[in-house]
């Protein structure tokens, strides 16, 4: 028999981590599917003003999107299409002037290494040699991803299609072929397929009203991004909006959020920041290079006869006795209540405070697929906006699965935010603060340091003033994860050495000695004795006297009290050793309660400025 909690299985989890949240998983929704369909027309190969080309442009997304795939969600399906072309590959060419570059299937490196080659000034060159540019017909080309998406067995949870062009009327005024990519534009959207435009800068202004209006999606959900009347023009506009629309945003769990005696709303809960952790290691067989799979079998260990689930038990040891339990009694004993939100109470948020934060917070908002109507997210809206006006939070009892042991979340009101384009910055929500236990704050015995003087605080508020700035946490990429896909990309592209990766968590030493100036000598003036030696060097040892056999004594120095006074007067008694301190204070009969060089100085001030 084994410890009872020394078993893990699928049923069994806990909340009270955040890497049990980071391992969601969302096998059973099916896989996302991304596919590209990229303009190849003359337009999209000229760049203005040493700018990279649209068509350069979009490659680089394409590739970021790719490597982040890999990473992130290597079970995802992309597929990269390019319209307007002279050649055509697709199945048994039925479409002309479309070339399929990737099916939808997963991302690899040899992908990566593809997108790499049409990258640049060479990469457009392959381009026109490969697919070349010739006659727009956009209604084929979605024709052809509807094919793609129909030929996938798997099951698909999430459905996107993402245009890249620089043309506002892609048919040059032709009425008949606008209409059939209209037509077909809406044959997708009613199979789940959401089509989004990624329009690029071209002379004269990008004018979506003209055609793509009528062809991409409606946002999903009231928290996506719609379609922005401008094109962008920096290749990070673009990466931006790309990562906006490539994720789908599912919720780690869809509960029901109990308000009182038959008043439920269904709610999704979200995750909004997550630790970054370097993914498992896989163990591969050597031949081969297949991922090994093991199995555990439990034999008796007298007998050697494999035992099945049912002969297995638990065992727990309380008071040096063995309590044994069967495995359905510990399911019992774990679960507290069903998964689910129960509202407690409300409270003031001055009581909410700084300290109370364990972790990460979560995001509720309504999940309005689980029920029919609009009454839950309405009951939800007027929560909301009462928590808002009156400044409470509600305090909750947050169950995420069967097995979780129960906690307690301060859901915090947050109103919608937009910025000058009407885009949302911030979702209409609550924010789930987990609140910690009793015997989760304790009180910590903190020795008794002496205090600073006002000169030095003084000093250190100039130093601070100085080295502030404005604090941004995406500004600060982890070193060690960067270097370690750094490396593992090298490795996949065959590359001769991994990317060089700058640590933005180092210090500007040089900028920072710049802005003190000699602020930081003054203050190490005023808190540290003259010897203080900030690399920790201990001065060399005194060689022994030749006459006596022994170490020489410093000679005593006696300072008179007009000198002393002097230095109290300019603030420079932090110069002085602590003997010397400490002898001042035995020469003018100065009574001090601890021997730590603040303490003296503190006193020697007090006796000679009354």
């Amino acid at each position: 028999m084994a410890q009872w909690n020394d078993y893990h299985h699928e049923d069994e989890d806990v909340d009270g981590e955040e890497r049990d949240e980071s391992g969601v998983d969302y096998k059973s929704t099916g896989r996302d599917s991304l596919v590209f369909l990229v303009d190849a027309s003359k337009e999209m190969f000229k760049g203005e003003d040493e700018e990279p080309s649209p068509f350069d442009m979009t490659m680089q997304c394409v590739r970021s999107v790719y490597t982040s795939k890999i990473i992130s969600s290597d079970k995802d399906l992309v597929a990269l299409v390019f319209y307007g072309t002279e050649q055509s590959k697709n199945p048994r060419n039925s479409f002309k002037h479309v070339y399929i570059y990737h099916d939808l299937d997963l991302p690899g490196a040899r992908r990566v290494q593809d997108v790499d080659g049409l990258r640049g000034e060479k990469g457009a060159q392959v381009a026109g040699e490969t697919m070349g540019s010739g006659n727009t017909n956009l209604g084929e080309a979605l024709w052809c991803c509807s094919n793609l998406y129909s030929d996938i067995k798997l099951r698909l949870s999430h459905k996107r299609l993402m245009i890249f062009t620089c043309r506002d009327t892609p048919h040059g005024g032709d009425s008949e072929r606008d209409r059939q990519a209209r037509t077909k534009a809406s044959d997708l959207k009613e199979t789940g397929v959401v089509i989004d435009l990624m329009h690029l800068m071209k002379p004269g202004g990008f004018d979506v009203s003209l055609f793509f209006c009528d062809v991409v999606s409606p946002p999903e959900d009231e928290a996506e991004l719609g379609l922005q009347m401008e094109p962008c023009g920096k290749l990070e506009d673009l990466q931006k909006r790309v990562r906006a629309k490539e994720m789908k945003k599912r919720s780690v769990a869809s509960l029901n959020l109990c308000l009182g005696e038959g008043m439920n709303v269904a709610v999704g809960v979200y995750i909004t920041a997550l630790q970054a952790r370097k993914p498992n290691a896989i163990k591969l067989y050597r031949d081969n290079n297949e991922p090994v799979r093991t199995k555990t079998r439990l034999y008796h260990t007298q007998t050697g006869s494999l035992l099945l689930p049912s002969d297995t038990k638990r065992v727990q040891v309380y008071a040096g006795r063995q309590i044994v339990m069967e495995k359905d009694e510990v399911d019992v004993i774990k679960k507290f209540s069903d998964p689910g939100l129960e509202l407690i109470g409300f409270k003031p948020m001055e009581r909410l405070k700084l300290h109370h934060h364990l972790r990460s917070a979560v995001f509720i908002y309504p999940e309005e697929e689980m029920v029919t109507g609009v009454w839950s997210a309405c009951v939800f809206t007027a929560l909301l906006r009462r928590c808002s006006v009156r400044n409470v939070f509600a305090l909750c009892k947050y169950t995420r699965i069967r097995n979780s042991p129960p906690r307690f979340l301060a859901l915090v009101p947050q109103k919608e935010e937009v910025d000058d384009g009407q885009a949302q910055i911030a979702a209409p929500g609550f924010h789930g603060i987990f609140l910690p236990y009793a015997d989760d704050i304790r009180t910590l015995d903190t020795t008794q340091l002496p205090t600073a003087s006002e000169s030095q605080v003084d000093k250190m508020k100039e130093i601070v003033h100085k080295l502030r700035f404005k604090y941004r946490s995406d500004a600060f990429e982890n070193p060690v994860l960067q270097q370690h896909y750094r490396n593992l990309e090298a490795l996949a592209l065959d590359l001769m050495a991994p990317e060089h990766i700058e640590d933005l968590t180092m210090p500007n030493v040089n900028m920072m000695d710049q802005r003190l100036g000699s602020l930081a000598q003054e203050f190490r003036d005023l808190v540290y004795p003259a010897d203080y030696n900030p690399e920790g060097k201990t001065a060399p040892k005194r060689k022994p006297a030749e006459a006596a056999g022994g170490t020489e004594k410093k000679p005593k120095v006696e300072m008179s009290e007009d000198e002393l006074r002097g230095h109290v007067q300019k603030g420079n008694l932090g110069k002085l050793t602590v003997p010397v301190l400490k002898d001042a204070c035995k020469q003018f009969g100065v009574k001090v309660t601890g021997t730590k060089k603040q303490e003296l100085i503190d006193a020697l001030t007090a006796q000679l400025t009354k």
